[in-house]
């Protein structure tokens, strides 16, 4: 082992410290006595596995299920196709908050990004801009604000909670400070019908969400910069030594966030008709709602765009069912931070740490109550 120290100590300091760690938990290893093997059961392994990978549809089946019991009215076309458009806009938002949750970020700013967007889009519509350029404009504030969320905690070292909170307030004044002293119509048919007509069967918004998840999901899954973030949200510093840029995906990570949340902005306008500094109170935790309940983990690496929009679904269907079931709003509140809560509870691993603990339990027990069985 001294042999081997002194040889990696002529390496670079990364080969070094990696090497180092190798070479003793190898000799940690050698002389720690192999564990017998504990017998484990079929079933349980099987559970585990639904449970700590796939209970995301399982709840999402259980929910559809209950929802079809309660009402009647559940299951109709008109019902599933009006949660998908009020999903929309928070599925929209939940792929961009992804993007900065995983690399262990967070972004507060999105609902009053989205409402500046709607402000400013439905401005540059009012003054005669086409509806093309105005929706660009709108997404373009809204990824230079992301940007400058990015900028500050890269280059200014302050948390992104901070960071993000302080912007929040700071995007809403703007958003009251362009509106002025009332709401902004839309009245513009061309991008009226791009954001709430349809394509064919497909509802626009929902069309808008889910190109919104697929490009999200193959940049994730396939492209460079998704597995640079996923990287960055695993082990910053390792993600650093290792030569990536960190600043610079970091700051990618947060203007896409913002960029999205522009887009949002210009959903909401289209679908109230209007641009409004308070259109998107409340929309920054419904997305972070999403992320978590889609069972991507707050301090970063993991998680999947598609499962995040799922998360948002699956809060949007139990809300849409408590709304046929005529349960108040303050009740329903109450129902959304259980699931949430829940959900943290599966994707921390806090659950699947002790699923074999009481596994085994009801194991001895049952094997208790044979032998007080066959004694008596």
């Amino acid at each position: 082992m001294s042999k081997q120290k002194t040889q990696l100590a002529e390496r670079s300091p990364s080969e070094t410290a990696a090497d180092l760690a190798a070479a003793e938990s190898t000799e940690h290893d050698a002389v720690t006595p192999a564990e017998p093997a504990q017998r484990t059961s079929p079933v349980r392994d099987v559970l585990l596995t639904l449970l700590s990978r796939g209970y995301l549809f399982i709840v999402a089946l259980i929910v559809l299920a209950v929802g079809s019991q309660l009402s009647p009215f559940f299951l109709t076309s008109r019902n599933l196709v009006s949660v998908l458009i009020t999903a929309s806009v928070v599925s929209v938002l939940a792929v961009g908050q992804f993007f900065v949750i995983v690399t262990g970020g967070i972004d507060l700013s999105v609902g009053s990004v989205a409402a500046l967007s709607s402000v400013v889009g439905a401005l540059a519509m009012a003054n005669g801009i086409p509806f093309v350029l105005a929706s660009l404009l709108a997404i373009a504030m809204g990824a230079f604000i992301g940007l400058l969320n990015g900028l500050f905690i890269v280059f200014g070292g302050i948390t992104p909670f901070i960071v993000t909170l302080a912007m929040m307030s700071a995007a809403q004044g703007l958003a009251y400070i362009v509106e002025g002293s009332r709401l902004v119509p839309v009245d513009n048919s061309s991008f009226l019908s791009a954001f709430t007509g349809k394509l064919g069967p497909i509802p626009a918004p929902v069309l808008i969400a889910a190109i919104t998840m697929l490009v999200a999901a193959v940049v994730m899954a396939f492209r460079r910069f998704g597995r640079r973030l996923y990287a960055l949200g695993g082990n910053p510093e390792a993600a650093r030594l290792s030569g990536l840029p960190v600043k610079r995906d970091t700051a990618a990570a947060y203007a896409i966030s913002g960029a999205l949340a522009g887009l949002a902005g210009l959903m909401i306008a289209a679908q109230l008709t209007e641009g409004s500094a308070i259109v998107g109170s409340g929309y920054e935790l419904n997305a972070i709602a999403a992320v978590v309940v889609g069972g991507a983990s707050l301090f970063g690496g993991t998680g999947n765009p598609i499962l995040a929009v799922l998360g948002g679904l699956i809060i949007a269907t139990i809300l849409n069912i408590m709304d046929i079931l005529g349960i108040a709003a303050q009740s329903q509140l109450i129902v959304k931070g259980i699931v949430i809560l829940l959900a943290v509870l599966f994707t921390s691993g806090a659950l699947s740490r002790r699923l074999p603990q009481w596994f085994s339990a009801l194991g001895r027990l049952a094997s208790r109550g044979r032998t007080s069985s066959a004694a008596s």
